[in-house]
């Protein structure tokens, strides 16, 4: 958008000095070319490999630059660093997928004081004025409590669980284990929740953090794992204790990760979104905001599960965009997911 103003200033400026000098023989046209930038938690991630998918997929659609960047492990510090490089760069479009969403606004709010349009992902608690829109795939809380039903059912509704997440200041991790806690209070009484522990998204921080918990809590049956990294060293630290019959899993994580895992029976259940189209359709968005477009209930943004939109206003006055964009992976389907 900053880009689009200073090419409009410049053409304004030209025409006034060839008018100025006399009449040109041929009109200057604007010429204009948009440049969209993701910031992702960690590009050495697999789910953020797929999530590439959509951001090439949206450049070869519409002929608009799209790449994406971000830390090769997650770090707040190195996406604000990263945000700030863009800003100087003069890109139109950020969408970033913070680590920690208040450590990411202030860079946020520079970039939307300089003209850019500036969307979230897993970034719904995030202060008004720090983003455009926020988009998530779909309702978080009542993703958390599908995700608290499908632990019930594994653990016959009793005994001891734990719930991971990769990050404390995460948005989406947060608002899916407190909302999967509640619904376990207020509906499965023999369940007992003992911890909730924080991965930094990283396999070997699930793997010896899960072994721990089985020397302090023997008798546990139940994990709730929030990051697409963690449940891999969770799973793992399972598989090798021999408790895959014993222990349901219940995370976010794609096949590709966890085929052997999900076949021994060490990871149960994925609730997740494809991240390919959530980076195609937070893309979408950002275009019709900057063609003055209305961003209205219903708004198709091009991919399944965004073809009719829901609009949310959260109490910090930020503007959330849901989709209905909800998968679950088992055992049984896994061979369907090509990702």
């Amino acid at each position: 958008m900053r880009k689009r103003i200073l090419t409009l200033m410049s053409i304004i400026l030209i025409a006034v000095l060839f008018t100025a000098c006399g009449p040109t023989e041929e009109p200057v046209e604007e010429t204009e070319e948009l440049v969209f930038a993701h910031v992702v938690k960690s590009i050495g991630d697999t789910w953020f490999v797929r999530y590439e998918e959509g951001v090439e997929r949206f450049e070869e659609d519409h002929g608009i630059t799209s790449f994406m960047e971000g830390p090769s492990q997650p770090d707040s510090a190195q996406q604000v660093a990263i945000i700030n490089d863009l800003i100087a760069q003069g890109i139109d479009v950020l969408v970033n997928v913070p680590y920690g969403v208040p450590e990411n606004e202030t860079a946020q709010k520079k970039a939307m004081d300089e003209g850019i349009v500036v969307i979230g992902h897993e970034a719904q608690t995030a202060q008004e004025g720090t983003l455009d829109y926020d988009l998530e795939a779909y309702e978080t809380c009542s993703a958390g409590e599908e995700f608290m039903r499908e632990l019930a059912m594994g653990m016959g509704e009793e005994g001891q669980y734990v719930q991971f997440v990769g990050s404390l200041t995460n948005a989406t991790h947060k608002i899916v284990t407190e909302c999967a806690l509640a619904y376990q209070e207020e509906n499965y009484p023999n369940m007992e929740f003992v911890g909730k522990y924080e991965s930094k998204e990283s396999s070997e921080n699930g793997y010896n953090i899960m072994k721990d918990i089985l020397k302090t809590y023997p008798d546990v049956k139940g994990v709730q794992s929030s990051d697409s990294v963690e449940v891999q060293g969770i799973g793992r630290a399972i598989d090798e204790a021999g408790l895959q019959d014993v222990t349901t899993v219940v995370g976010v994580f794609i096949v590709s990760d966890t085929r052997e895992l999900l076949q021994s029976g060490a990871l149960d259940v994925s609730i997740l979104w494809d991240p390919a189209d959530a980076a195609y359709a937070a893309s979408v968005l950002a275009l019709n905001i900057l063609n003055g477009e209305e961003i209205t209930e219903g708004m198709d943004l091009g991919v399944p599960g965004y073809e009719s939109i829901k609009i949310e206003e959260e109490p910090t006055g930020l503007k959330v965009i849901y989709g209905s964009a909800f998968l679950k992976i088992t055992k049984e389907n896994m061979d369907e997911f090509d990702f």
